[in-house]
């Protein structure tokens, strides 16, 4: 190639490639992105020169090119600012390694939803706010539900906020609060009275048919562990003399129907839950009443699980799920007044309402629940209605007066006391 002589500015400096001065004395650098032109100005080429008179500050043509991050080499666009929304929840799930199999499911959902949107195809650079809660509203209006929803600004909102931290955006259009911008229409899955659970658990212990199912029924409604958990449970789990459940794995099958031992949902879920008589007897049933197969099965080096299908394979949250529904629809066909829909998460939700009408330590219940955050445990105790203020106040009436009672029974001795030891001075 020929040489051709370097362009320079009044002061002689050589102008790089793509550098160059406009007639008014304004410094440009030109660039293409996807083979559109791209321009920054500044009246400054380099930081230490002087501003023009009455020229507004700003960043040096230099500064401006370190800013923007430009590649003369591969004529990128380093700041990917030009990513699609795909393209960025692709990176994003990209470093999401190790997740647990129900979470992995999440994301590929997710991107086979986003893949059916044209805001998929959005540039990152050009999604704002509004865009994000446009989008998302969008997605209500088209008959997703509000846990759909949730799911999906789940993996966009750490995606962008990735972008964020990699210095590609200032700003994560969805660093928004959820509540206020989609309805939540979400059935909240309440829990049942105490009056429905012995009801219930009298019902199946009476009943010819799911008799059986009782100790799970009873262990679920006095434990609130998850499902899952107690699916994981093997015998080992079960410290029959100290009357200790161990909770520290969970049992899970994947949609390709792969059995794997996850840890618990949270650090907090890994805990120690003592039984009550009544549970103890229910697992004494369970391990007497359990087949020993001619093999144990082992999941992720774990054997020993307490109920197993035909195949000698442990149950998993799915078969009990399906009896709790036959067990409901049972019911509800025998009986008038009809029992609400009772799930496995229906008997933790029961467990934890009860102990919190009971007046139990939100702590020691966060502890015995496996909440990670307190907030969680609290709403428990949100939920509790006038008859509950009405107890407590009952309650806390009684204890008052038992406490002037004692006060009166205490100044009367203490007045008794005095007289007689007058008497004795005398």
């Amino acid at each position: 190639m020929g040489n051709f002589p370097k362009r320079r500015d009044s002061r002689h400096r050589v102008l790089r490639r793509g550098e160059s001065i406009r007639a008014d004395g304004k410094y440009q650098f030109k660039y293409h992105v996807n083979g559109k032109p791209k321009f920054v100005y500044s009246w400054r080429l380099e930081p230490s020169d002087k501003l023009p008179q009455g020229r507004k500050p700003c960043l040096s043509l230099r500064e401006l090119e370190k800013k923007i991050g430009y590649d003369l080499d591969s004529m990128m666009d380093p700041t990917r600012k030009n990513m699609t929304v795909m393209e960025l929840v692709e990176r994003y799930l990209a470093t999401r390694t190790g997740v647990k199999p129900n979470t992995r499911t999440n994301y590929k959902f997710v991107k086979n939803l986003l893949a059916k949107q044209n805001f998929s195809g959005r540039k990152i650079g050009e999604v704002k706010t509004s865009d994000a809660k446009l989008f998302l509203i969008g997605l209500q209006a088209e008959g997703k539900g509000y846990s759909t929803v949730k799911t999906v600004r789940g993996v966009l909102r750490p995606a962008f906020q990735m972008a964020v931290d990699d210095d590609c955006l200032q700003k994560n259009p969805f660093g928004f609060q959820l509540a206020g911008v989609v309805v939540n229409d979400s059935v909240t899955r309440e829990a049942i009275t105490r009056d429905q659970m012995r009801k219930f658990l009298k019902f199946v212990h009476d009943d010819n048919c799911y008799c059986k199912y009782y100790e799970v029924v009873y262990i679920l409604f006095h434990t609130g562990m998850r499902i899952s958990e107690f699916c994981g449970l093997t015998l080992k789990d079960l410290d029959m003399e100290n009357r200790i459940i161990n909770i520290d794995h969970q049992l899970q099958r994947t949609s390709s129907m792969e059995y794997v031992i996850e840890s618990t949902k949270t650090n907090a879920g890994t805990r120690k839950i003592p039984m009550t008589e009544d549970v103890f007897r229910c697992f004494q049933e369970i391990i007497e009443n359990r087949e020993v197969p001619r093999v144990e099965r082992m999941v992720g080096g774990y054997t020993g699980f307490l109920f197993l299908d035909n195949m000698g394979m442990p149950l998993v949250a799915m078969h009990w799920e399906h009896r709790f529904n036959n067990m409901v629809k049972r019911y509800n066909e025998i009986y008038r007044v009809q029992m609400p829909n009772i799930t496995p998460h229906v008997c933790r939700h029961t467990y934890c309402s009860n102990q919190a009408r009971a007046g139990m330590n939100p702590k020691t219940l966060q502890y015995l629940m496996g909440h990670s955050e307190i907030g969680v445990t609290m709403n428990v105790y949100t939920h509790l209605g006038l008859e509950d203020a009405a107890a407590e106040m009952a309650r806390m009436k009684v204890v008052e007066e038992v406490r002037q009672e004692q006060e009166k029974v205490s100044g009367e001795t203490r007045s008794s006391e005095m007289t007689q030891k007058m008497f004795r001075v005398i």
